[in-house]
């Protein structure tokens, strides 16, 4: 079976890339516990997820046994038209693909907030980071103040924090979006909607994409729309834009008499 992302999704999702503008509540770990049935894996997926001792800080294997089979990582054949090396996200199936030569792509699954899932467009990784600092945005601590604000001035990377051994950081015109693709503590949730805003993915996976991209690299976000929603949000930016252009050329026209 060959997995793509539709030229309509993309090419939507390109065209409203001038007028989105990601506005997302950051990472946080999601409180929810375990849903899915315990699943049972062959010994070379358990190793691929097993620990991994040489680490800053040693990560123990991923409990995987309720993640669903196809979220966990694998190389797929792939038939979209993006360049090898581009990343694109179709947050509707849940799936991160990085596209490689030859019609491939390797697949992980994912976990993604809220505000992602109405949101697409292109990005670029600008920063990447080993066991990264973490800080709630100041919409995190007032809606989980309890939570969230004793860590107002950072938590320091470590086997607690919510993005993980790894972080990419996404940015749109040069700003960031405090759009991520991060591990998780939490590998039961992958395949979900989760946490404020943020791309998750299993830690050794999170690990695997982190070795295989420079920073620089391509971000395509499919967001989670129907194509008619998406054709109608195009249609009324091209329109906003449209208008506005007439209207800074009527007013640069001389006036009569003048």
């Amino acid at each position: 079976m060959r997995f793509s992302v539709s030229s309509f999704g993309r090419s939507l999702s390109l065209a409203m890339v001038a007028a989105a503008g990601l506005v997302l509540g950051g990472c946080v770990a999601d409180r929810a516990g375990p849903t899915a049935k315990v699943a049972t894996f062959d010994q070379g997926t358990i190793d691929r997820y097993g620990p991994r001792p040489n680490e800053k800080f040693a990560l123990p294997a991923s409990d995987i046994s309720r993640v669903r089979p196809q979220y966990l990582r694998r190389e797929v054949a792939y038939s979209g038209n993006e360049r090898p090396g581009t990343i694109v996200v179709d947050t509707q199936n849940r799936y991160l693909f990085l596209v490689m030569e030859n019609g491939r792509a390797m697949r992980y699954g994912i976990g993604v907030g809220k505000e992602g899932l109405s949101w697409g467009g292109v990005a670029t990784i600008q920063r990447k980071a080993e066991w990264p600092r973490w800080t709630p945005t100041a919409d995190m601590i007032a809606r989980d103040p309890d939570r969230n604000a004793k860590w107002a001035g950072g938590m320091d990377g470590g086997l607690g924090n919510p993005l993980g051994p790894r972080a990419m950081y996404l940015y749109q015109n040069g700003r960031d979006t405090l759009y991520r693709i991060h591990g998780t503590t939490e590998p039961w949730t992958i395949g979900s909607a989760v946490s404020s805003g943020c791309i998750r993915l299993i830690n050794q996976d999170v690990i695997d994409l982190y070795s295989r991209v420079p920073t620089g690299t391509t971000v395509i976000v499919l967001h989670d729309g129907s194509p008619m929603e998406q054709v109608q949000q195009v249609v009324a930016q091209v329109g906003t834009s449209v208008q506005k252009g007439l209207s800074q050329l009527v007013h640069s026209l001389p006036k009569r008499g003048q």
